[in-house]
C-alpha cells in the first residue's frame, strides 16, 4: 500500500473515533481536504519533511475538530473571529488604528471581517484552497466549515515570529488609506503601468507580480523552517522538563501548545486548577530563566528571532541603539564580543569575572531586550 493511501486510512479512522455521527462522506471529504491536491508529494519527502508534513496535517485536523467540525454555520464564523480577535498583537493594532481613526465605533471584530474578507477576494492561497474544497465536497454547510478552519490555519502561520495575519491587516490598511485618487497634478500627464516590463527588445518581459509570488514563496519557506526549529526547540524543552522537573510539566506544554485554556488542561489532566497554575508559572520560569537563557540560549534565540549576533536581540537598529547607549563599559564589552561570535566562558575570562557574574550580567541584558519588544507590541 502506498504512503499516501496509508495516511488517508489512518485519517480515515480517526474521523470514524472522533466523530461517528457524520456521514461517511463528510468524513471522506475530510480525509481529501487533509491530504491535499497532491497526495503523490508524500512518497518523495525524507523522515524529516515527513514528519514535518504529518505535523502541518494534525495541526489542521485539530483546529477542525476544536472549533469547526460539527458545529452551526453561524457559530463556527464566530469561534474564528473570537480566535482571531484573541491575538494579543493584532488586538493592540486594529484597537490603536481606530483610536486615530475618524470612525472610533468599529470594534476589533468588525475591521476583523473586513480583512478577511479582502483576504479571501486577493490572496492567492486562499482562492487555491477555496478551488480545492469545491472539489472535495459538494455539501456548502461542509464547504463553509472546510473554509473556516483553513482561514485560522493560514491567518496563524508565523512569519518573522509574528502571525501572518498582522502582516495582511497592515496590507488591508496600506489600500485602505490610500482611498483613490484625491489630486491630480495639472502638468503631468498620468500614465497607465502594465503588468509587464521589457527590460531590452531582446530580453524576455518580467512581471511586476514576481514580487508578490516571490513573496509568497519566501512566506512559506519561512513557515516551514519555523515549523523545523519549533519542533526542535520543543523537543528539547520536553527533554530538559522531563528530566529537571517532572513528567508531568511536559504533559502541561503539550496541552498548552495545542491551545488548551488552563481549566480544559485540569480537566485533561485530573488535576486541581490551583496545581496547574503552579505548574504554569514552574514551566514558564524554568523556560526563561533556565532553558532559554543557561541551557540552550543559542537554539531559543535563532528559534525566535533575537540571537545578538544576527539579529540584535531582536531589536530594530534604533532600539538597539538606544539600549547599547545606557550600557557601562563592561556589559558593552560583553555585548560586542558576543556579536563577534565569542562564548560567555571565554568573555568570562577576558574580563576577569566568574562564569556565574557573566552569565549574570547576560541575562540582564536579554531580560532588558525582552521587556523592549514586548513594550513595542503593546504600544
Amino acid at each position: 500500500m502506498a504512503l499516501a493511501d496509508r495516511l488517508a486510512q489512518n485519517w480515515k479512522q480517526q474521523l470514524a473515533e472522533d466523530f461517528p455521527k457524520q456521514s461517511s462522506a463528510t468524513r471522506s471529504s475530510v480525509v481529501l481536504w487533509l491530504m491535499g491536491e497532491d497526495p503523490g508529494r508524500f512518497e518523495g519527502l525524507d523522515q524529516r519533511e515527513l514528519a514535518l508534513a504529518r505535523q502541518a496535517m494534525d495541526y489542521r485536523y485539530r483546529i477542525l475538530k476544536q472549533r469547526y467540525l460539527g458545529v452551526g454555520s453561524q457559530q463556527t464564523y464566530q469561534r474564528l473571529m473570537n480566535r482571531l480577535s484573541s491575538l494579543f498583537l493584532i488586538r493592540s493594532k486594529i484597537r490603536t488604528w481606530v483610536s486615530q481613526s475618524r470612525d472610533r465605533h468599529r470594534s476589533v471584530i468588525d475591521v476583523l471581517g473586513e480583512v478577511i474578507q479582502e483576504m479571501l477576494q486577493s490572496d492567492r492561497h486562499l482562492q487555491q484552497q477555496m478551488a480545492w474544497i469545491r472539489q472535495c465536497t459538494e455539501n456548502s454547510n461542509l464547504r463553509n466549515t472546510l473554509l473556516l478552519a483553513s482561514l485560522e490555519e493560514y491567518c496563524l502561520r508565523p512569519i518573522r515570529n509574528q502571525p501572518l495575519l498582522v502582516y495582511r491587516f497592515v496590507n488591508y490598511l496600506n489600500r485602505s488609506q490610500r482611498g483613490g485618487l484625491t489630486q491630480v497634478p495639472a502638468k503631468e500627464m498620468i500614465r497607465m503601468i502594465s503588468e509587464e516590463i521589457a527590460p531590452d527588445s531582446e530580453e524576455n518581459p518580467l512581471s511586476l507580480f514576481d514580487s508578490q509570488a516571490l513573496g509568497r514563496y519566501q512566506e512559506e519557506q519561512d513557515w516551514e523552517q519555523m515549523q523545523v526549529q519549533r519542533q526542535t526547540v520543543q523537543g528539547e524543552f520536553e527533554d530538559y522538563l522531563g528530566e529537571r522537573v517532572e513528567a508531568i510539566a511536559v504533559d502541561w506544554l503539550r496541552l498548552y501548545l495545542q491551545g488548551y485554556t488552563q481549566e480544559a488542561i485540569a480537566e485533561e489532566l485530573g488535576l486541581p486548577i490551583k496545581k496547574i497554575y503552579r505548574l504554569r508559572e514552574k514551566v514558564s520560569y524554568h523556560a526563561v530563566q533556565v532553558f532559554s537563557l543557561k541551557m540552550k540560549p543559542e537554539l531559543v534565540t535563532e528559534w525566535l528571532g533575537t540571537s545578538v549576533r544576527e539579529h540584535n536581540l531582536g531589536l530594530n537598529p534604533q532600539q538597539w541603539q538606544d539600549m547599547v547607549s545606557g550600557l557601562d563599559g563592561e556589559e558593552k564589552t560583553l555585548l560586542s564580543r558576543m556579536k563577534e561570535g565569542a562564548s560567555l566562558e571565554a568573555i568570562a575570562e577576558e574580563l576577569g569575572w566568574r562564569s556565574t557574574q557573566a552569565m549574570r550580567v547576560w541575562g540582564k541584558l536579554y531580560l532588558s531586550a525582552q521587556e523592549v519588544r514586548n513594550a513595542a507590541l503593546v504600544s
